[in-house]
């Protein structure tokens, strides 16, 4: 999410830098800005909206020439798409700029010491904070790559920082924590960027940022160290991808790199979460407690793979709040007279946060008098505005209209609503949600797990690329599991496949199993869920009798599968609740595999669109 561009070097910085924001445009944004030092001084211009805005407004109000400029299109998170929200932000006296990417944890805490000590804070973002604390630190030391590495040192969280300074008019400093940033090396030029996309006209020499690093650059090279101030290794490569690959990350279609992009988004959206004491604390959250203690039923509203997340959030929400959950199609809810009122909480789950389905269902929800919490990824937009909270999911922006990362980031949105539920209303102990909190930063580490043994699961994909049917089946959270994969299939594969209730089988399915059809069996844990363990083994082995072919996703460490399975698919073992989101991530990929060796565009899938702003 977002986009960083820094330079420094002959050439006109404000030109450079907006030039590599087009080119980071694929990242998504919703505002954009620049700052470029000259005649001793910094000047600045910032803009909500697309870049178009932006270059209007440097347009009717020039800023001066100079060699040594940084720019950020940002994706909102704390505070709306304003102009005021808009980076770079600058410290009082207008000699500090500062971008951002990532989220700042402490910022509340840091903003209220500023503000102590005299600092104006302007704008609703935690970036702020950071330009007045370089201007302080800056002020005793007169050094930038320092003052940096001593306010790294004061922050939590995952960031990426670029600043520059109006007394160092030939530097550029960055810093990373958990956030990528990357140094382009030119002939008496640097660069710094989230992305090579943003240099790689330029120059394809780059150097890798390790995590906790702060690099300064100057026109005849970079000097790296940690927030410690030791000297840092680094390692030199080069791009060999083209323009349009770079922005993909050298992988070919958006939507592989936005599976890749999965454990960082999924560890992005737990990100300040839960405070020292390990108490949940969700600041979008806006319902007062006391009112969701009277909450009586939980009713989710959504459409296509937002539905299947909200499927899983009724199993989390009703075992750990004993609240009772409905999921419903937003397409059909209002139309069928639901029961609604004053003790009712609506959960509206969309990743644009402008599906018209949903938005009508939130209308219909907030007539009735019942509140509404919304889950979605999409600073600002309507479903959010619309509703009595949010929750956003921070996956960043995704380009593929399939989606792949937003489902994973809303399951675990819907964790934390339900564990913040359980944590209100007292049914959860405290150490019991911190146990799940623990449990939920771990499924970073167990889905980066799974990317790296999807070898086999893409072999098998392209030798199933002539297959007219694919069938999905599961049990407990692995029946949601299943309907997601077979809708990845249908999407991009534009394949017949089904996706059912393991135990439905033998009351109707099970007639359409023959000789070769693929099946894909999602597994529960022999652990938590040993008694439908037991009874889908049963149901593999009569699929397999009828001669089909059995793709198994099972946890390693389950044996008692293996004699069943044609194809056996290893997920690490997880807490059951938790399943979903690593076994969601082979389905993903086998569909956008079979879907490339069909000849399918996997990005645009024909007749889809991204956000479905029509009933």
């Amino acid at each position: 999410m977002c986009g960083i561009v820094g330079y420094v070097g002959a050439q006109s910085a404000q030109d450079v830098v907006v030039a590599g924001l087009k080119r980071l445009e694929y990242r998504g944004y919703d505002s954009a800005g620049v700052a470029v030092l000259a005649d001793g001084g910094l000047a600045a211009a910032r803009k909500a909206g697309k870049l178009l805005n932006l270059e209007k407004e440097l347009k009717d109000r020039p800023l001066p020439a100079g060699n040594t400029g940084i720019g950020h299109t940002r994706w909102a998170t704390h505070g709306g798409p304003t102009d005021a929200n808009a980076h770079p932000h600058l410290d009082n006296a207008g000699r500090v700029a500062v971008v951002h990417n990532g989220i700042i944890e402490n910022f509340a805490a840091l903003r209220g010491e500023l503000a102590g000590r005299g600092h104006d804070l302007t704008s609703e973002t935690d970036t702020e904070v950071v330009a007045h604390l370089l201007a302080e630190a800056y002020s005793s030391g007169g050094d930038l790559a320092e003052a940096m590495r001593q306010v790294c040192r004061q922050l939590e969280g995952a960031f990426t920082l670029v600043a520059v300074v109006a007394d160092e008019p030939d530097a550029v400093v960055g810093a990373r924590r958990n956030s990528p940033l990357v140094v382009g090396v030119g002939d008496g030029e640097m660069f710094l960027a989230s992305d090579v996309a943003a240099f790689i006209a330029h120059t394809r020499d780059a150097i890798e940022l390790g995590q906790d690093q702060v690099v300064e650059l100057r026109r005849d090279g970079a000097t790296v160290t940690g927030f410690d101030g030791r000297p840092a290794d680094v390692r030199e490569y080069h791009v060999d991808w083209d323009a349009s690959a770079a922005e993909k990350g050298g992988y070919a279609s958006f939507m592989l790199k936005e599976i890749a992009d999965q454990p960082k988004a999924v560890a992005d959206t737990l990100l300040g979460r839960v405070d020292g004491s390990g108490t949940l604390h969700l600041d979008e959250v806006r319902i007062a407690p006391g009112v969701l203690r009277e909450v009586d039923k939980v009713v989710v509203v959504a459409c296509g793979t937002a539905f299947h997340a909200g499927m899983i959030a009724k199993y989390a929400i009703e075992h750990w709040t004993r609240l009772p959950c409905e999921t419903e199609l937003a397409s059909e809810f209002r139309y069928r007279d639901p029961i609604l009122d004053q003790r009712t909480l609506v959960v509206a789950i969309s990743q644009s946060g402008e599906t018209m389905d949903t938005l009508m269902a939130v209308r219909h929800a907030r007539e009735q008098g019942a509140k509404v919490l919304a889950i979605c990824n999409t600073n600002g937009s309507t479903i959010p505005r619309e509703s009595d909270a949010v929750l956003y999911t921070h996956a960043g922006p995704e380009v593929a209209v399939a989606s792949t990362k937003a489902f994973l980031t809303q399951l675990v949105a819907c964790y934390l609503v339900a564990l913040y539920l359980g944590q209100v209303r007292g049914t959860k102990w405290g150490d019991e949600i911190r146990t799940v909190v623990r449990q939920l930063s771990e499924m970073s580490g167990a889905v980066e797990r799974v990317l790296g043994t999807m070898e086999p699961v893409r072999e098998l994909a392209r030798s199933l690329a002539g297959h007219d049917t694919v069938l999905f089946v599961g049990r407990h959270v692995g029946y949601p599991v299943a309907l997601e994969g077979a809708l990845k299939l249908k999407e991009l594969a534009y394949m017949h496949a089904e996706g059912f209730a393991a135990g439905e089988l033998k009351h109707g399915p099970i007639a359409l199993i023959e000789e070769g059809l693929p099946v894909v069996v999602v597994v529960p844990s022999p652990r938590g869920r040993s008694v439908l363990h037991g009874k889908i083994v049963s149901n593999i082995q009569e699929i397999r009798a009828r001669g089909a072919r059995t793709v198994v996703i099972a946890e390693e460490g389950d044996d008692e599968v293996v004699p069943y399975a044609d194809h056996l698919i290893r997920i690490p073992a997880t807490p059951t609740l938790l399943q979903p989101l690593v076994a969601t991530v082979p389905l993903q990929v086998f569909a956008c595999e079979l879907a490339t060796a069909r000849g399918n565009e996997v990005d645009q899938p024909r007749n889809l669109a991204k956000s479905v702003t029509v009933e």
